[in-house]
């Protein structure tokens, strides 16, 4: 038989146990977090009708579909949890009820090119409030609090959530004369972190976009106001009563702004950006992109915004929402590659390793269940091998003890239990030595996945 050579796809990761298991941690805390804010695990289908998949798409998007038939079917893999969540809640309407708040952790497929950090099968892990008609600005501001709560149980500390309003962007380039361009002048305003100022001036006053140079500078200096978030409020207030989308924008934002200190946001995880605008024209309010302040090399870490038409391709009500994603699968490499994920989790499949030295394997059995009734994750080893081979085997798994029974054990009724990492070992009960693990277990759940 012809052997075949082992190996994985480029652009799909593929992990050993110990960063499966560091991974799995993340998205635990992802739906703790959501879950503490009303929303709903939602999964749908990986694969779905192209028809259906492809109704929002065109352009680059549909290039990058996974696409092929099976008999007549034709058939697509999901690129992103949006648009499969539009046609959920076109299908199920009747049945939901609204605001519809859902969370989903799952993989997508987009066949770009392979290179570092970029995938072609990867996970996001998504929240959306989703409205019947309309929806009410509060949401809009409680979505920073979700993504600041969720990455501070993560264990990162240093981060930004920039906010913007794209109402803002769409009037202020109204006053600009410039309201038919306003979507190009956007997407070209949001390469600015990757291309730098002179090239964004470049793209304004070049031939496709075709702007003069007074607007060109007018643009530029208004994107560049800074300074704290009251001191940006302010400055845009000087433009108030001369565009009423504008005016409706700097409303919304103000609101957004006000509302986040008391949604228990600190003022140094969140800035007013008037750079973001998110390339998608969809969005059509806030917007948001959070960026690590250490690592700004990293980009956008997670982003979304609200949006008025979400399944306006499926049916002719007014759905209107707003959400986040977080490119969990990018987010992970990059954290690990960084050497930002924390060594000092569980990681490994049981929480005790009994390890069988007599003959006569009762005690053991009794004992793995004295364990796991109290709640601990527990692994009899019954191998014939010899006991140093039964260490490295404990070693590699990395479990926090060890549950030795000799002879002398199993007469007195009791384990030796070694603590692998103090390298201490006590004789105790199975019931003394459940209590004495699962204290440490406990500490250890503890630790954040992710380097402070």
């Amino acid at each position: 038989m012809k052997q075949i050579t082992p190996r994985t796809l480029s652009g799909f990761m593929e992990l050993l146990p110990g960063e499966q298991a560091k991974m799995e941690k993340m998205m635990e805390q992802l739906r703790k977090n959501y879950s503490l804010f009303g929303f709903t695990a939602l999964d749908t289908p990986i694969i779905e009708s192209a028809e259906v998949l492809l109704a929002k798409g065109g352009g680059e998007t549909e290039k990058q579909v996974y696409r092929f038939t099976k008999g007549d079917s034709d058939l697509a893999l999901r690129f992103d949890l949006t648009v499969p969540l539009a046609k959920y809640v076109a299908l199920h309407y009747g049945e939901l009820a609204f605001p519809f708040r859902r969370y989903q952790i799952g993989k997508v497929y987009r066949g770009e090119r392979a290179q570092r950090g970029r995938f072609r099968e990867f996970y996001q892990a998504d929240i959306d409030v989703i409205g019947d008609g309309q929806l009410d600005i509060l949401n809009e501001a409680e979505i920073p609090s979700i993504i600041y709560r969720t990455f501070s149980s993560l264990g990162l500390t240093k981060f930004v959530i920039r906010v913007n309003n794209r109402k803002i962007l769409s009037g202020f380039y109204a006053l600009l004369g410039l309201a038919e361009k306003s979507g190009d002048i956007m997407r070209a305003v949001d390469k600015l972190d990757k291309i730098g100022t002179e090239k964004l001036r470049a793209l304004l006053v070049g031939e496709e976009l075709g702007l003069t140079d007074e607007q060109a500078d007018e643009i530029l200096r208004f994107i560049s106001i800074g300074g704290s978030n009251a001191e940006v409020l302010a400055e845009l207030e000087g433009y108030r009563g001369k565009n009423e989308i504008f005016d409706l924008g700097l409303d919304e934002l103000k609101a957004v702004v006000a509302y986040l200190p008391e949604f228990g946001v600190p003022e140094t995880n969140f800035a007013v950006d008037l750079t973001i605008a998110r390339g998608l024209d969809y969005y059509t309010g806030t917007v948001y992109e959070t960026t690590l302040t250490e690592h700004p090399e990293i980009g956008s870490v997670c982003s979304g915004g609200r949006y008025d038409d979400l399944a306006g391709y499926y049916t002719d009500r007014k759905l209107p929402g707003v959400g986040i994603s977080i490119g969990l699968t990018r987010l992970f490499y990059v954290l690990s590659e960084q050497g930002l994920l924390s060594d000092a989790i569980i990681t490994s499949p049981a929480d005790v390793l009994i390890i069988p030295m007599a003959e006569d394997l009762s005690f053991a059995v009794q004992t793995a269940t004295v364990l796991r009734d109290a709640g601990l994750r527990v692994q009899l080893y019954t191998e014939k091998k010899k006991f140093k081979a039964k260490m490295t085997y404990a070693n590699k798994l990395r479990v926090p003890f060890v549950a030795l029974i000799g002879e002398d054990e199993l007469a007195q009724g009791k384990v030796s239990l070694k603590n692998m990492e103090s390298g201490e070992q006590t004789l105790l009960t199975p019931a003394e030595a459940a209590d004495a693990a699962r204290r440490l277990i406990q500490e250890k759940e503890c630790e954040k996945v992710i380097r402070g």
